[in-house]
C-alpha cells in the first residue's frame, strides 16, 4: 500500500507516540487496570483520535485507511489503549448519523480530544451476537423512555462516561425491527456498574451496566424508534476491520522483538537466528500478518469508496485475533525460558488479543456472515 504524504505524517507522529509513550509502559499501565485520562488527552492534542471524524468537529476528516494505519501503530505499543481510537470511531459514527444536532455537537467534540469515552451496550446475559433477541427494555412516558434491565461484556463498562443503548421498544415478537438506540449520560439516575476480572486488558474495564428506571429524554434517542439494529450493524463492518489491524500490531510487535533476539541470542556457538527451526516459524507468522494487514487495508479502501464489505470485515475479524495469537505464542516459544516470565510481554499480548477472539462476535458467527454474502440468507437463518 503506497501511502500519501498526509498518512505518512500521521503514520509518523502515531509511530513515534506508540513507541515511545505506550510502549515501555504497557504492561505497568495493565497491572495498575487505570484508565489513564491524561494520556488519551494527550491522543486527543495530538490528533490520534477520530481521525476520519469531520473537521467541523475537532476530526481531521481523513479516509478510513488513514483511521486504520493510526490503528495499528496504537496496538504495536500497547493493545489496550487502541482500543480507543477503534470504540471511537464506530460510537462516534453512530451519533453524527443518528443523534440530534445538540447532543451531536456536545458529545463528539469531547470525545475527538480526549475529554470522554463512550461504550457501546448492545451484549446482554441472554447472548451477545443474537443482538435482535435483546431484553432490556425502554418504554415511552410523556417525553422520556425509561430504561430497565442489564447489559454486560461492555468494553469500559465502569469507565465510560456515556452510553450507546440499544434497547427494546417493540414486542418481543417484532425482532430487529423493535430495537431502538439512546444515548445515556453514565451520571444518569439509576444507573450501576460492575468491572470483571478479565484475563487481559484490565484497563478496559469489560463488566455490566444496570438500567434500573433510568430516564431517557426524547432527544437522546437515536434515529428513529425501532431502527437500532440497523444502526449498529452498519458500524461493525467498519470497526471490525480496525480490530484486524489492532492484532495486526499487537503482533508485528513481538515479531519485531522475536527476530531481534534470534540476532543476538547463541547456541552452539551462532545467532540462534541461523536455525531454520527458528526463523522458519517467525516468517510464517510474518507472512500471515502481513496478508491479514493487506485484506484489512482492501476492507477499508472498499468502505472509502462506497462498495460492500460486509463479507472481507468478517474475514478480518475471525482470522485477525486468532492469527495474531498464534503468532504471538511462537514469538513467546523463540524466547525460550525467558519468554515464560511475566517480564516480558508477549504472554500479555496473547491475553489481550484473545480477548477478541470473543468480542465483537465469534469466529462462528462471522463465519455465518461470511456465507450469508455468499450464498444468501436463504441458506443461512440466524443473521
Amino acid at each position: 500500500m503506497v501511502l500519501t504524504d498526509d498518512q505518512r505524517a500521521l503514520q509518523e507522529t502515531a509511530r513515534r507516540f506508540s513507541r515511545e509513550r505506550l510502549l515501555p509502559l504497557y504492561q505497568k499501565r495493565e497491572q495498575e487496570g487505570v484508565l489513564d485520562r491524561a494520556l488519551l488527552r494527550e491522543m486527543g492534542e495530538l490528533g490520534l483520535l477520530g481521525v476520519e471524524l469531520p473537521e467541523a468537529l475537532g476530526g481531521l476528516g481523513q479516509d478510513a485507511v488513514t483511521a486504520g494505519i493510526i490503528a495499528e501503530e496504537i496496538a504495536y505499543g500497547d493493545f489496550n489503549i487502541s482500543l480507543l481510537p477503534v470504540g471511537m470511531s464506530l460510537n462516534a459514527a453512530i451519533l453524527i448519523r443518528n443523534a440530534q444536532p445538540e447532543l451531536m455537537q456536545h458529545w463528539v467534540p469531547r470525545m475527538i480530544r480526549g475529554e470522554a469515552v463512550v461504550a457501546i451496550c448492545l451484549t446482554e446475559p441472554r447472548g451477545g451476537s443474537d443482538a435482535a433477541n435483546l431484553q432490556l427494555r425502554a418504554r415511552r412516558v410523556g417525553d422520556h423512555y425509561v430504561l430497565n434491565g442489564e447489559k454486560t461484556s461492555i468494553t469500559f463498562a465502569d469507565r465510560a462516561d456515556g452510553y450507546v443503548v440499544f434497547a427494546r421498544t417493540g414486542t418481543p415478537e417484532s425482532g430487529a425491527r423493535g430495537v431502538t438506540a439512546f444515548f445515556v449520560p453514565a451520571d444518569s439516575p439509576g444507573i450501576q456498574r460492575t468491572c470483571f476480572n478479565d484475563v487481559g486488558s484490565a484497563i478496559a474495564g469489560r463488566g455490566s451496566v444496570f438500567f434500573d428506571d433510568v430516564r431517557v429524554p426524547l432527544d437522546h434517542r437515536l434515529g428513529d424508534e425501532g431502527k437500532g439494529f440497523t444502526q449498529v450493524m452498519q458500524g461493525f463492518d467498519y470497526s471490525r476491520a480496525l480490530i484486524g489491524l489492532q492484532c495486526v500490531g499487537a503482533a508485528q510487535a513481538s515479531l519485531d522483538e522475536a527476530f531481534a533476539y534470534a540476532k543476538e541470542r547463541e547456541a552452539f556457538g551462532r545467532p540462534i537466528g541461523q536455525f531454520q527451526g527458528v526463523t522458519f516459524p517467525l516468517v510464517e507468522g510474518e507472512s500471515h500478518i502481513a496478508a491479514i494487514r493487506q485484506l484489512a487495508f482492501h476492507t477499508l479502501a472498499l468502505r472509502d469508496a462506497g462498495q460492500a464489505h460486509t463479507a472481507e470485515a468478517a474475514m478480518i475479524k475471525w482470522m485477525g485475533p486468532k492469527t495474531a495469537f498464534d503468532v504471538i505464542h511462537q514469538c513467546l516459544l523463540t524466547f525460550g525460558h525467558y519468554g515464560w516470565s511475566k517480564d516480558l510481554p508477549h504472554q500479555q499480548r496473547m491475553r489481550d488479543v484473545m480477548g477478541l477472539e470473543i468480542g465483537d462476535g465469534t469466529a462462528g458467527v462471522m463465519k455465518l456472515i461470511i456465507a450469508r454474502e455468499k450464498i444468501g440468507r436463504a441458506a443461512v437463518q440466524y443473521l
